[in-house]
C-alpha cells in the first residue's frame, strides 16, 4: 500500500472511530430508558444487532480469508465473550455504587488496553501518547464534577467497575488481534452472537422480566442495538485495522462527553461549565494522544 494510501485509510479510519466512539456514546441514554432490566437490555444490544450483520453477510461477499480451524472461530468468539463481561459488570455496577464511581472506573479501560499492548504485544508506547492519555482522563474527573463527586461509592461496586474496564480491555485487544486477518463483518458476526449466547442465561436468571412491552421499549433496544452496536462498535472495529489498538481504545472517552450532550438535548439535563471544561479536555487529550 502506497503512502499516499495508507494516509487516506489512516484519516477515513479516524473518522469512523471518532463516529463510532459518539454512537456508542449514546448508550447510557438507550439503557436509561429502556424498560427491561440492565441484563436484559444488554442481552436485546447483541441478539437484534445481529440480524443486520447477517443480513448484510447474506448479500457482500467478505474479501478476507476464511476462519482456518476451530482456533480460528474461538478466537472471533472470544471478543463476544469478553463484551458479555463487561456490559454485564459495567450495568451491575450502577447498581452497586455511585454513577461517578462507576463512570469514572470504567473509564480505566484505555489505561488497561495501554498495559495490554505493550505487554502482550509489545507496542511502543510514546511519552505523548502516555500525555493525551492522561489529559484525557483528567477531563473525564472534570466532566463528572471533580475530584469532590467521586465519592461515596460501594467498594464492590467500585471493584465491579473496574472489572468492566479490564474485560472491555480484553475486548479491545482480542479485536484488534483478529482484525489483523478478517474483515470488519466477520469479526462483528461473530463477536456479537458470542455475546449474545453469553448474556442470555445472565438475563435470564437475574432479570424477572425479560421482553419490553411498549413500542417505546422495543425503540430503546432497537437503538441501542443498531445506532451504538451495530454503528458504534462496527465502525470501532473497521478502525481497528488501520489505527493502534491502544489509541482507539480513548473512543471510550468518548462516551460520557456525549451522554452528557444528549442527556441535556434529550432529558433537559443542564451542562454546567465544569462538564463543558472537561468535555473540551477529554478531547484536547485524544487530539494529543493522535500525535503520539
Amino acid at each position: 500500500m502506497s503512502s499516499l494510501a495508507a494516509s487516506r485509510h489512516s484519516r477515513l479510519a479516524l473518522i469512523a472511530l471518532l463516529i463510532g466512539g459518539a454512537a456508542i456514546g449514546g448508550s447510557p441514554i438507550f439503557v436509561r430508558l429502556s424498560e427491561v432490566g440492565p441484563m436484559a437490555t444488554a442481552f436485546w444490544r447483541v441478539s437484534l444487532a445481529l440480524l443486520p450483520f447477517l443480513l448484510i453477510s447474506r448479500v457482500t461477499k467478505q474479501a478476507d480469508e476464511t476462519p482456518a480451524g476451530l482456533r480460528d472461530y474461538l478466537f472471533l468468539a472470544l471478543p463476544g465473550a469478553f463484551l458479555a463481561i463487561d456490559l454485564a459488570a459495567w450495568h451491575l455496577s450502577l447498581t452497586m455504587t455511585s454513577v461517578a464511581n462507576a463512570t469514572l472506573l470504567a473509564n480505566l479501560a484505555p489505561v488497561f488496553v495501554t498495559i495490554g499492548s505493550w505487554l502482550i504485544f509489545r507496542t511502543r508506547i510514546t511519552p505523548v501518547f502516555l500525555a493525551g492519555l492522561a489529559l484525557a482522563l483528567i477531563g473525564v474527573i472534570v466532566l463528572k464534577g471533580g475530584p469532590a463527586a467521586i465519592g461515596g461509592g460501594q467498594l464492590a461496586g467500585d471493584a465491579t467497575a473496574i472489572v468492566a474496564a479490564i474485560f472491555y480491555a480484553c475486548y479491545m485487544l482480542s479485536l484488534g488481534h483478529v482484525r489483523s486477518r478478517f474483515s470488519t463483518l466477520r469479526i462483528m458476526i461473530w463477536t456479537t452472537f458470542s455475546a449474545a449466547v453469553c448474556m442470555l442465561p445472565l438475563a435470564f436468571f437475574f432479570e424477572s422480566g425479560m421482553v419490553p412491552v411498549t413500542l417505546f421499549g422495543w425503540a430503546m433496544v432497537l437503538g441501542l442495538a443498531f445506532i451504538s452496536h451495530v454503528g458504534g462498535q462496527g465502525l470501532v472495529t473497521y478502525a481497528l485495522a488501520y489505527l493502534p489498538t491502544a489509541f482507539s481504545s480513548l473512543t471510550l472517552l468518548l462516551q460520557p462527553v456525549v451522554a452528557a450532550i444528549l442527556a441535556w438535548l434529550l432529558l433537559s439535563e443542564p451542562i454546567g461549565l465544569l462538564q463543558a471544561v472537561g468535555g473540551l479536555i477529554v478531547l484536547a487529550g485524544i487530539l494529543v494522544a493522535r500525535r503520539g
